[in-house]
This record gives structure tokens, C-alpha cells and sequence, in this order.
């Protein structure tokens, strides 16, 4: 038996995603600026360490350690 309530033929599958609203475009200020600066900075020095540290290869050099039996 169908329901009272009919429905259209698109009850399974997937749901369409809801849209988010469009970001405002706001005005930065100069602190806002300087700070984003100096986000970009630390992540290009952070990224440039990375690369340094993984020519080096492990950090402990020492070999297999065998016990004096």
C-alpha cells in the first residue's frame, strides 16, 4: 500500500550537497597583512628545514648494538 503522502521518484541516491554561502570580501589591515607575511615566512622556512633534514638521513647513526655474552 502506498502512503498518503506521495513522493517523487527520487528517494534514494544521493543528496545534493547544501551550498555555502559566498565568503564577504573584507578589507585586510595592515596588522591583519604583516601577520599573514609572516605566516608565509615561517611555513617557508618550516618547508625549507624539512628538506634539509630529509638529505641527512636517520638520526641515529649508531649500529646494532650486541650484547657482551
Amino acid at each position: 500500500m502506498k502512503s498518503a503522502v506521495e513522493t517523487s521518484g527520487r528517494e534514494g541516491g544521493k543528496k545534493k550537497p547544501v551550498k555555502a554561502p559566498k565568503k564577504q570580501n573584507k578589507e585586510l589591515d595592515n596588522d591583519e597583512l604583516a601577520y599573514k607575511q609572516k605566516q608565509k615566512e615561517d611555513q617557508k622556512a618550516l618547508d625549507a628545514l624539512k628538506v634539509k633534514a630529509a638529505g641527512k638521513g636517520p638520526l641515529t647513526g649508531s649500529s646494532i648494538k650486541k650484547s657482551g655474552k
